[in-house]
């Protein structure tokens, strides 16, 4: 079901899709909601999944606040539109930003949580300098150019070389963005802070997922932060670059199934 709220007198689009305990889903920059229907399609007879646009992405407003903080407060209107109590929340890359910003805030509707090629900690100075370099490239040939330079760096060269179609119709579906809204994504990522106290203070279950050629979210950066909840769920796709969900689609779904299965919230009874 397609819904939209109004929120900072904004539009804000987002899809409720199955039945059972709530499950957020978080995209990235560059993307939108769309970007999970996949592992939507596998899984919605048993969990409940709430797919937003991220403000500024797909058929959302952006906001004022463009912030981490400020993009959590839309999560959490829409959990309140929705009238959900808690959730297991998954973010993907800025995704997973924005999770952990919520999360911080937000403690007590975390039912589990999951982070899809995302790191808690805060950009590095050569990171920044990353992105810079990426914000100059915007300002200056618009941001469907820098979609199209960009975005197949995200998946490994075994996909790329094997599934060149996909890679073409993901880097279409982008064309929308548009320079000042990646350029505030750029800014929100740059200006964040370290989250990792999130995750030590975790008392819920937490999910990591991981691409062996993963170029935005290193591996080794990756595992540096695993250790740290009470409770891991540690998977390394072997295939993969930054789009799991993408490159290794069943394993990924696969993943997904059983951490909610085995952390028994597919009912919220426990």
């Amino acid at each position: 079901m397609e819904k939209q709220i109004i929120s900072h007198q904004k539009k804000i689009h987002y899809r409720v899709l199955g039945s059972g305990t709530a499950v957020l889903l978080v995209h990235g920059f560059g993307e939108d909601g769309r970007l999970w229907y996949d592992m939507v399609a596998a899984l919605s007879d048993n969990f409940q999944f709430i797919v937003p646009d991220l403000p500024g992405s797909g058929k959302s407003d952006a906001i004022e606040d463009m912030s981490m903080e400020g993009l959590a407060e839309i999560l959490e209107a829409i959990i309140k539109n929705e009238n959900i109590n808690k959730a297991v929340v998954i973010g993907h890359s800025m995704g997973g930003y924005i999770s952990l910003a919520y999360a911080e805030k937000y403690v007590h509707r975390i039912r589990a949580f999951g982070l899809f090629h995302a790191t808690a900690f805060a950009d590095s100075d050569e990171k920044k300098a990353v992105r810079q370099k990426g914000i100059e490239f915007i300002m200056q040939h618009g941001a469907i150019e820098f979609i199209k330079a960009t975005t197949p760096n995200l998946f490994s060269q075994h996909f790329k070389d094997h599934a060149p179609d996909v890679v073409e119709k993901f880097i279409e579906q982008q064309h929308n963005f548009k320079s000042e809204n990646l350029v505030s994504y750029y800014m929100a990522m740059m200006n964040r802070p370290d989250r990792t106290s999130v995750l030590k203070a975790a008392d819920f279950p937490v999910l990591f997922i991981m691409g062996k050629y993963d170029s935005a979210a290193p591996l080794n950066d990756m595992l540096q932060q695993c250790h740290l909840p009470q409770k891991s769920y540690i998977h390394i796709l072997q295939n993969t670059g930054h789009l799991g969900m993408i490159e290794e689609k069943e394993k990924s779904v696969a993943i997904l199934d059983r951490f909610l299965w085995e952390n028994r919230v597919l009912k919220n009874l426990i």
